[in-house]
């Protein structure tokens, strides 16, 4: 009796272990397979450009080289003038025809200073996506950048 309690303590014990250990648990999926198989947009993407300005800045953090998924995805906000982030005006697409809102997805991770999901998950290739926020004063930051990702 006492030994089978024990074998089956051990058997929980291995079951927990192996729930929570790396190689076990998959990333939040942040673009999904069929979404990467979406055409990209006609013509070209337009890009906001504009002389200078007090408006919030986005800014990618991480190297620009080709990342295993999952992804650690990490994006610093940064307002100026005494303006805060509005994190609701949030809005992240990744760029194809038809475009994919990946706002609600994102919006676990968004804090005043930032995205940070540690977690990412992507199809290997390279992903458009566009980030667009405003600060408290109503002043608008676009930005667009690739995320790559290795196979």
């Amino acid at each position: 009796m006492r030994r089978s309690l024990f074998q089956a303590a051990g058997l929980a014990a291995g079951l927990v272990v192996s729930m929570v250990s790396p190689g076990a648990s998959a990333g939040t999926v942040l673009i999904s397979p069929d979404e990467a198989k979406l055409p990209p947009p006609k013509g070209g993407v337009a890009v906001a450009t504009r002389g200078i300005t007090r408006g919030p800045k986005i800014e990618l953090v991480g190297s620009p080289d080709a990342a295993r998924s999952p992804m650690r995805l990490q994006l610093k906000f940064e307002s100026f003038g005494g303006a805060k982030i509005d994190t609701d005006s949030l809005k992240v697409t990744y760029i194809k025809s038809p475009a994919v809102d990946l706002t609600s997805r994102l919006k676990p991770f968004v804090v005043p200073t930032g995205i940070d999901m540690p977690d990412a998950e992507l199809p290997a290739g390279d992903h458009l996506i566009r980030v667009d926020v405003k600060d408290s004063d109503g002043r608008t930051a676009t930005t667009s950048f690739t995320l790559k990702v290795a196979p």
